[in-house]
């Protein structure tokens, strides 16, 4: 973001708000897709199976067709079938050997220079909480909106999800529930909005500042057309 655009924020007294898409923007991967391939390393998903589906659905993300409630059935089965303390150790194991490698100093900076000029960051994901609570945390983010899931009488995740997913349009419409908690509307902030998918185009049209962020070549495509920022964090990484 440049200085004078940064100025001309200041003198509006609005707050600021960051917003932040997850997946192949924070990160340089789907860090659900990887979940799925570290259970099934582990040993807890029959191997060929579920690396078939698992790469069905992400094609599917990709192509902007995904069932968001199938999928989530899919994803959180093997979790649901191993209870929460199993879940949460392996987490915790994911965390290690897969996320942290992956949180690349061009992504820590860019979330660190929004915390320094006190930005309120928010990190905006269609991918399910159990999955990503934890990154956020990791990422010292405290506001996450991610794909809530429905907990049973024993106080465990079932498969569903509960209220609107935060996947394509559901993004716009979580943000609007999380603005009007704290008593805003759009107008009442400044946004940025950070993503590297056509498929959060509504989002990206609803924000004040949207930026094409390692954006996938239709995404890519359209930044240059309407004149968007492209900001490409991980050019000299190899995912």
């Amino acid at each position: 973001m440049t200085t004078p655009e940064r100025q001309q924020q200041d003198k509006t007294g609005k707050p600021r708000l960051a917003l932040f898409d997850l997946d192949h923007t924070l990160l340089p991967l789907d860090s659900d897709h990887s979940w799925g391939v570290f259970t099934t390393r582990i040993g807890w998903t029959d191997p060929a199976e579920f690396e078939r589906r698992n790469d069905e659905f992400f094609a599917q993300y990709r192509a902007g067709t995904l069932d968001i409630h199938d999928y989530v059935r899919f994803a959180t089965d093997a979790v649901r079938q191993r209870g929460a303390a199993a879940a949460e150790a392996a987490h915790r194991q994911f965390m290690d050997e897969v996320i942290r490698p992956a949180m690349l100093p061009a992504a820590l900076d860019l979330v660190e220079g929004h915390r320094a000029a006190g930005d309120r960051l928010v990190i905006v994901t269609a991918t399910n909480a159990f999955v990503t609570r934890p990154i956020a945390d990791a990422l010292g983010i405290d506001e996450l909106i991610a794909v809530d899931l429905v907990r049973g009488d024993d106080g465990w995740i079932t498969g569903a999800i509960a209220g609107i997913p935060s996947a394509r349009e559901g993004k716009v419409d979580r943000m609007e529930a999380w603005l009007a908690r704290h008593g805003w509307t759009w107008d009442d902030v400044h946004t940025t909005f950070y993503s590297d998918s056509l498929n959060d185009l509504a989002l990206l049209e609803r924000v004040d500042h949207p930026v094409a962020t390692n954006p996938d070549a239709r995404l890519r495509a359209l930044a240059q057309e309407r004149g968007w920022p492209i900001l490409d964090l991980f050019a000299h990484h190899a995912a």
